[in-house]
């Protein structure tokens, strides 16, 4: 258990929990399996957020532009940016005659196959193995990527169908994930491992937004696809040959820091290999203050990610496709906040000597109450541009810290069952990408200040709900139903 605490609800002080890794010498981090693995599952969730976006970008030279010209800035609230004219280049590929609600639909229906294999995902990477899984998840998104032209060139259906089908193979990632550090991270290297890992789904953003933009421009939008779905097979490959379920499986691993990690995650994991106690799971309140973090902090995330570029458009008078920069800020952002957090995190729980959860709670209340702060602010800057987007940024990489906080507490309560834990969670914190900017949009029908001032209202409302949630009811000790065995922790 983790800090080799009794499985009884109390201060999960650090100095017994140093008991464990320190029978052994610490393993060097300086070319390791452990950050090796961290590395190659950044540029994993790089390949996932790029399949993710992408179409957003590319969905702009897919529509048939020719009767709309007169969308531009000319409605925005405030005065528009002037922005240099580029020559347009002569494309080749399709494009349709899709109305709002379609792409409406053709956008969203990643988050219908997304929230089908969060759960299912967290479920099979701990009965079979989380590394084939993730690999073939991955693996079937590249695949159903390189179809995209051809399936939009069939219809918008068998298009929605693709994205479906995507979404279905990336459900899986995050779980399987979860379920891999908990057999390779031992627990006073969590935040930095997990952090590394991760801030691959924030270059995937940072880089795919503007790098989409330019490849629709120089050649045409098919070649987005074709593309990242390259990048994604080069991904599977290297997954394939490098990457072991466990320190015991790996036959590269040094026999130092095989013995780091198995002996320091000694007494975290459960030896009833079939067992799974739903029950425990679902009535565990520690894990429910998980689920309310995730859940608020995913609504700000995703009201952003899919309604910023409208908001600086539409009010800022901003063209996004023009400054790919400029939508990337947050996310650049937030990955350094969240590489700079884990390493933090790990520093107060092991130097310090902090209890994990007192600095779960205090990076959860920064990466949640800090965008919330932000996000009204912005709402309150007027035309002040500069004022606005800085306010915006501040947002979303504050949000960063939060990754050392409730994002990688399932590890803490049931390093066991975190990849079961991560799919519910994921389950519940996949909604608000489905229904919050739904909300948002009919909400700001008429684009004034006014009317986003009440979105951010709202968005900072519920982050603030789930942070004092989180902190009253978040836990950091292993539970009691997570290590379930027939003898004694001692053996």
């Amino acid at each position: 258990m983790e800090r080799g605490e009794s499985d009884t609800e109390g201060d999960d002080t650090p100095l017994l929990h140093r008991g464990n890794e320190d029978k052994v010498q610490r393993a060097p981090a300086c070319c390791s399996s452990r950050y090796g693995l961290a590395l190659l599952s950044s540029f994993g969730f790089f390949v996932v957020y790029s399949l993710r976006v992408n179409l957003s970008v590319a969905m702009v030279d897919m529509l048939n532009n020719t009767h709309q010209s007169s969308t531009n800035h000319s409605s925005s609230v405030c005065p528009a940016h002037a922005n240099p004219a580029r020559p347009k280049h002569n494309h080749t590929a399709s494009v349709y005659d899709w109305d709002s609600e379609t792409q409406g639909w053709i956008l969203g229906s990643f988050f219908y196959g997304y929230i089908l294999t969060q759960i299912p995902g967290g479920y099979l990477s701990g009965r079979f193995g989380p590394k084939w899984l993730m690999g073939f998840g991955i693996l079937g998104t590249v695949v159903f990527t390189l179809l995209t032209p051809v399936a939009a060139d069939l219809g918008a259906s068998y298009l929605i169908a693709v994205r479906v089908l995507e979404g279905i193979g990336e459900g899986v990632t995050f779980p399987a994930m979860y379920t891999m550090w908990a057999a390779w991270a031992p627990p006073l290297e969590r935040s930095r491992l997990l952090t590394i890992s991760y801030i691959g789904a924030q270059l995937g953003t940072v880089i795919s937004l503007p790098l989409s933009g330019e490849i629709c421009f120089y050649l045409d939008w098919t070649y987005v696809f074709y593309v990242f779905g390259a990048v994604g097979l080069v991904w599977f490959f290297l997954w394939a040959f490098l990457v072991f379920d466990s320190p015991n499986t790996h036959p590269r691993i040094s026999e130092r820091e095989r013995l780091y990690i198995t002996t320091s995650l000694k007494n975290e994991l459960s030896t009833s290999a079939g067992y799974i106690p739903w029950r425990a799971i679902l009535t565990s309140m520690p894990l429910w203050a998980i689920v309310v973090a995730h859940f608020s902090y995913n609504w700000t995330f995703y009201t952003l990610l899919t309604l910023l570029p409208t908001y600086m458009n539409d009010v800022l008078g901003f063209s996004i496709q023009q400054n790919g920069m400029l939508s990337a800020l947050p996310y650049i952002g937030c990955a350094v906040l969240a590489v700079l957090s884990g390493q933090l995190a790990d520093y107060l729980r092991e130097t310090c000597l902090y209890p994990t959860v007192i600095v779960r709670k205090s990076f959860s209340i920064v990466g949640m109450i800090g965008p919330a702060v932000f996000l009204l602010a912005a709402g309150f800057t007027g035309c002040n541009y500069t004022l606005a987007v800085s306010f915006l940024t501040i947002s979303s990489a504050l949000g960063g810290v939060s990754a050392s906080g409730f994002n990688i507490n399932h590890l803490d309560i049931a390093p066991s069952y975190a990849g079961i834990l991560l799919g519910i969670t994921n389950t519940f914190a996949t909604i608000p990408g489905m229904v919050g900017p739904v909300i948002a949009r009919g909400l700001t029908k008429q684009n004034t200040i006014e009317e986003w001032q009440t979105v951010f209202y709202i968005a900072a409302a519920i982050n603030l709900f789930g942070a004092a949630f989180y902190t009253l009811f978040g836990r950091g000790t292993v539970q009691p139903w997570a290590v379930h065995t027939s003898f004694s922790h001692g053996d």
